[in-house]
C-alpha cells in the first residue's frame, strides 16, 4: 500500500508547499553565509578604505561650509546694499572688518585745481558716442552670468565685444552718479576744489527722507567741493551729490535738467531720461546699459572724474563733526582688485534699488593694453555682480 493512500489530497499539497517553503529557507540561508563569509574576507581591506572616503566628505564639506559661511557673513555685515533698504543705492558702504589687512594706502587726491597746468586729457576712448556690432559681437550666453542686462564695448574702437538685453530699459540707481559727478564737473572746472560747501538740511532731508547711503557728512558741516565729490562715488553718499547738485545748479531740479542736457549732448535722450540726481527709483529715470556705458566713457575721458572714480579710498578734510576726517571707499574696486581679470579695472560705480537688482559700470585695461567698458544690471546681489564682471572680462576680452 502506498503512504500517500494514508493521506487525502489537501494534506498532501500542504506538506508539499510545505517542504518547498523549507528547500527555499534553506537555500536563502545558504546565500546569507556566502554573503557574511564574502564580507569578512574582504572587510579588512574595505572598511579603512570606506573611513578614508567618508572623512574626505566630511573635511570638503566643513571646508565648504565654513567658506559659504563666511562669504554670507561678509556680505550681511560689509555689503551697504544688504544693510540698507531698497531704495539705497550703493554697495559700497562696508564695514573695515571686512577688508584684509594688506590693503593699500590712502589715496588722497591734492586739494587744489587738476585743471591748472592743462585741459583734460583724452585716454584715447573711441570717438563719439555710438557703437557698432559686428559677426564677432556675441551674445552671453553663459549661465554663471547672472545679470539680465549686460554690454561691453572696446573703448579702443566702439565695438560691442559682448551683449545681453543691452537696449531694454532699466533703471540705473546708483550708476545716477556717474552722470551727476560728470555733469557736476564739467561746471566747476574752473573752481579751487578746497573751497568750503556746508551741508544743507535740503540735501540731509532727501538722503535720509529716501533711504539713501550715506557718506556720513552731518547737517550744517562744512566740507570742501572735493570732499562732496568723493563722498558722492565711493560711499555712494546720497547727502554728498544732492548738496553738489544744489552747489552746481542752485537747485536739485535745475541740475537734473542739466543731467538731461548732457544725455541729449551724448546722443542718448531717446532711450534715457533722469528725475533724480542720486538714482531713487522712479519709473520716469532709466536708461539701457549701451547709455550708461556711453556716460561712463565719458566721464573716464575727464580728468577729474577718472580720478574720482579710480580712488579706492579718500580721506575727506578735516571738519569740527569729523577731526580726523572721514575714509571712504570704493568697494566694487576693492573686491575686485584681487580677481584675475585679464587686466585691471580702474575705474567703477555700483547700484541698487529693487527695480534694478544689483548693477555696475566698470572701465578697465588689459594685459593686451586694450581698453574695455562693461556695465551690467539686475544681477541678485552684490558679489554676484562683481562675479559677473569678472566673469565677462575672462571670457570675452583678450
Amino acid at each position: 500500500m502506498n503512504e500517500n493512500d494514508f493521506y487525502s489530497e489537501e494534506t498532501l499539497r500542504r506538506m508539499r508547499e510545505r517542504d518547498e517553503r523549507r528547500k527555499a529557507n534553506r537555500e536563502k540561508i545558504r546565500k546569507q553565509n556566502k554573503r557574511r563569509e564574502l564580507i569578512l574576507k574582504i572587510a579588512p581591506k574595505a572598511i579603512p578604505a570606506l573611513i578614508g572616503i567618508v572623512l574626505i566628505v566630511v573635511i570638503v564639506t566643513a571646508i565648504s561650509s565654513a567658506v559659504k559661511k563666511a562669504q554670507l557673513k561678509a556680505a550681511e555685515s560689509g555689503d551697504g546694499e544688504l544693510t540698507v533698504s531698497v531704495d539705497t543705492l550703493s554697495d559700497n558702504a562696508v564695514s573695515e572688518n571686512t577688508v584684509s589687512e594688506n590693503e593699500p594706502e590712502p589715496v588722497i587726491p591734492e586739494n587744489n585745481n587738476p585743471y591748472a597746468a592743462s585741459e583734460p586729457e583724452k585716454y584715447g576712448l573711441f570717438d563719439g558716442y555710438t557703437v557698432s556690432y559686428n559677426n564677432a559681437s556675441a551674445y552671453i550666453t553663459n549661465e554663471g552670468i547672472i545679470s539680465e542686462y549686460a554690454v561691453l564695448i572696446d573703448a579702443d574702437t566702439g565695438e560691442v565685444i559682448a551683449y545681453k538685453n543691452p537696449d531694454d530699459k532699466m533703471y540705473p540707481a546708483s550708476m545716477t552718479k556717474i552722470l551727476s559727478l560728470l555733469v557736476a564737473v564739467e561746471n566747476i572746472k574752473d573752481e579751487d576744489l578746497s573751497v568750503p560747501v556746508t551741508i544743507s538740511s535740503e540735501a540731509v532731508s532727501y538722503a535720509f527722507s529716501h533711504d539713501c547711503s550715506s557718506a556720513g557728512f552731518e547737517e550744517n558741516e562744512t566740507v570742501t567741493l572735493q570732499d562732496l565729490l568723493y563722498g558722492a562715488i565711493l560711499p555712494s553718499g546720497g547727502e554728498a551729490t544732492y548738496q553738489l547738485a544744489l552747489y552746481v545748479a542752485g537747485s536739485h531740479e535745475a541740475f537734473v535738467d542739466m543731467m538731461n542736457d548732457k544725455c541729449e549732448e551724448l546722443g542718448i535722450s531717446d532711450t534715457s531720461h533722469f528725475t533724480n540726481c542720486v538714482g531713487v527709483y522712479d519709473d520716469n529715470q532709466y536708461c539701457t546699459v549701451t547709455d550708461m556705458a556711453m556716460i561712463l566713457k565719458a566721464a573716464v575721458s575727464n580728468e577729474l572724474c577718472r580720478q574720482v572714480l579710480s580712488a579706492h579710498i579718500y580721506t575727506t578734510s578735516v571738519s569740527d563733526a569729523h577731526p580726523e576726517g572721514l575714509e571712504i571707499s570704493n568697494w566694487f574696486l576693492r573686491r575686485i582688485e584681487d580677481k584675475d581679470t585679464h587686466g585691471e579695472v580702474l575705474c567703477a560705480k555700483t547700484g541698487y534699488v529693487d527695480q534694478s537688482g544689483n548693477c555696475a559700470a566698470s572701465y578697465s585695461i588689459q594685459n593686451s593694453g586694450k581698453q574695455y567698458i562693461l556695465v551690467s544690471g539686475k544681477s541678485w546681489s552684490a558679489w554676484r555682480c562683481i562675479y559677473d564682471h569678472v566673469d565677462i572680462y575672462t571670457t570675452y576680452t583678450n
